[in-house]
């Protein structure tokens, strides 16, 4: 039961997210939070709405004088944390660029080479990369 609210939460914070401190949630963890502080209300209120066109919240919305605000704060939490992770993911390559530059030379594109290098590097790579690969979720 315990891993179909799991996947439950999971799929409800994909449709409710649209598009991610010092480490950001994977898409488990955001989903796990969830569904422990929401996965009640999701069933008492809102078992019949489809999990993955984003309803859920609205469901949620409707009756959130009966929802612990927990459920409200923990879904806010993991949809910026995983904002978070998707902005470094994004930014990861133009952030780590001297750094690639400096301490992978020659290392070929391609694989995830370039990040086992840099995740190699760790110790010495700057540290706004170093911060990106811990906010990608990379490290």
């Amino acid at each position: 039961m315990k891993a179909f609210w799991v996947g439950l939460a999971a799929l409800l914070l994909v449709g409710m997210a649209g598009s991610a401190s010092a480490q950001t949630m994977s898409y488990a963890q955001a989903g796990a939070l969830i569904a422990k502080s929401c996965g009640p209300s999701i069933e008492k209120f809102c078992a019949k709405v489809n999990i993955g066109s984003g309803q859920v919240q609205q469901c949620l919305t409707q009756y959130k004088d009966q929802v612990p605000a927990q459920c409200f704060t923990d879904y806010a939490a993991a949809v910026a944390s995983l904002t978070k992770r998707d902005a470094a993911q994004d930014s990861a390559f133009n952030v780590c660029n001297a750094d690639i530059r400096q301490f992978c030379p020659g290392v070929k594109p391609g694989d995830a080479r370039i990040l086992d290098c840099l995740i190699a590097s760790s110790k010495v790579v700057r540290g706004t990369c170093k911060q990106v690969l811990v906010d990608a979720g990379w490290q």
